[in-house]
């Protein structure tokens, strides 16, 4: 009864309950400020973006766009570790177990710190040749090493931030997070402009400000967590190894991370064909990409919510609740992407030239193109992320991975048959064609999980 009553006292004003009341209000409060973090975390990359393109043109813009499924790669990785550790402590929360959520922080300190070295120095040693192997231009290999290299050096500022954020959201604080975030945000726009345009370095100083502005997160992070969070803060006792629980953490941020790193090797065969294309088809994907990674935030907060949603339901026993909640977030999927269809039809060729910079027709046609046709299909990509995300939280390990596996294999497909016969137009259809698969195989695996059938099985 006392572990109940602490964690019980901890639902305040900034945490948001997702074990009781009303679903999709609650989801949407608690997506809300993940979804503006989303926004502010992109302005680090957009940021990159229009200061390079605007200031040192398109070559220096394809420079960052050639290494940016690199950047993927290694980051994705991390963070796909920190979030499946945090699926551990939001299940610890449901169950309302205070010393189990201080042991599974402990371990994720642990782990994270491991897994973030490892990244390093891997990504150290391979970066030049994965450059050279992906056929980068060589006019720009060198400008795209300048600016990957420091993120490389510096993913363990990545990552603790992000396991910092993702524990918070795990007792349902997604607020604060957010105001760490846009604070940073700014911080890394003034610090883009001067040491790319007023020091002059290049595309490594646009490397260097995301860096410098993301460490700030961290420390703000970490002092809220000691002063307002102590139910997150472990103490020495809560160091010690417990097999089991460290044997389901280092699994499920695995999971995670593996799954998050197929997709980007998958990203990175793709970029291999879309460096074929030319320069300036790699300056308007990468323009391109960076408006995706913005008009697809509505789905990808509401995921993320997800994950946490099914993680607590999980660990409180409420299977219904979940089954009801997973269709909401699915309808929500699909009124995102009537409202991003018919803004991209009107909006496109206007947002990529503002991105840009650009005044090159190959540019902008190839970039707003590509908006156009991916929209309608953000329907396909909100239940394929909430699913993915739901069967993480619900213990499974390897069917998310399947999906991983069958993004992997599509864009090699594609990269080797459909690039070199259909140019751009088949390095834009890749993605929402691999993902009507992928959805079709989550979904199958969701449905034909224990817990969400009922079974007794899927219950202990």
């Amino acid at each position: 009864m006392e572990k109940t009553q602490t964690l019980g006292r901890r639902r305040g004003s900034r945490q948001v309950d997702l074990i009781h009341g009303p679903i999709f209000r609650n989801l949407l409060i608690f997506a809300i400020p993940i979804f503006i973090s989303n926004l502010f975390q992109q302005l680090y990359n957009a940021a990159d973006t229009m200061i390079v393109g605007n200031v040192l043109g398109d070559m220096s813009l394809a420079a960052v766009g050639a290494c940016g499924s690199i950047y993927e790669l290694l980051v994705g990785f991390g963070l796909g570790i920190g979030n499946g550790l945090a699926i551990v402590t939001a299940r610890a929360y449901g169950a309302e177990d205070a010393g189990k959520v201080k042991k599974t922080v402990a371990g994720s300190i642990v782990i994270g710190l491991a897994a973030s070295a490892v990244i390093t120095v891997v990504g150290l040693l391979f970066l030049y040749p994965l450059l050279e192997a992906l056929d980068t231009p060589p006019e720009i290999i060198d400008e795209a090493y300048s600016y990957i290299r420091p993120i490389a050096q510096y993913v363990v500022v990545m990552f603790v931030y992000n396991l910092c954020a993702a524990l918070l959201r795990a007792v349902g604080n997604s607020l604060m997070p957010l105001v760490f975030l846009i604070f940073s945000s700014c911080l890394n726009v003034a610090l883009d402009y001067w040491f790319v345009a007023g020091l002059a370095m290049g595309v490594r100083g646009a490397a260097l400000a995301t860096v410098l502005s993301q460490a700030v997160s961290v420390v703000l992070c970490i002092f809220y967590i000691l002063k307002c969070a102590r139910h997150l803060v472990p103490g020495r006792e809560h160091f010690s190894i417990e097999k089991g629980l460290y044997r389901e953490m280092v699994t499920q941020g695995l999971s995670m991370g593996l799954m998050s790193s197929i997709v980007s090797a998958g990203s990175v065969i793709l970029q291999y064909g879309i460096n074929g294309l030319g320069t300036l088809v790699i300056a308007g994907h990468t323009a391109a990409r960076k408006l995706f990674t913005f008009t697809d935030m509505p789905v990808i907060a509401m995921a993320t919510a997800c994950s946490t949603f099914v993680s607590q339901n999980r660990g409180a026993d409420q299977p219904d609740r979940i089954r009801k909640g997973m269709r909401q977030i699915w309808l929500f999927g699909l009124g995102t992407a009537i409202v991003m269809t018919v803004l991209m039809w009107l909006c496109a060729g206007i947002l990529v030239q503002l991105i840009s910079g650009s005044s090159e027709a190959v540019v902008l046609e190839n970039g707003a193109r590509y908006l156009r046709w991916t929209a309608p299909f953000y329907s396909v990509l909100g239940v394929l992320l909430s699913t993915r995300y739901a069967l993480q939280s619900l213990g499974q390990k390897v069917l998310p991975l399947i999906s991983s596996g069958i993004e992997l294999v599509g864009k090699i497909l594609f990269m080797l048959f459909f690039i070199p016969q259909f140019g751009y137009n088949a390095v834009i259809l890749c993605e929402p064609v691999i993902w009507c698969f992928m959805c079709a195989q989550l979904l199958w695996s969701y449905w034909g999980d224990p817990y969400i059938k009922g079974s007794k099985a899927g219950r202990t």
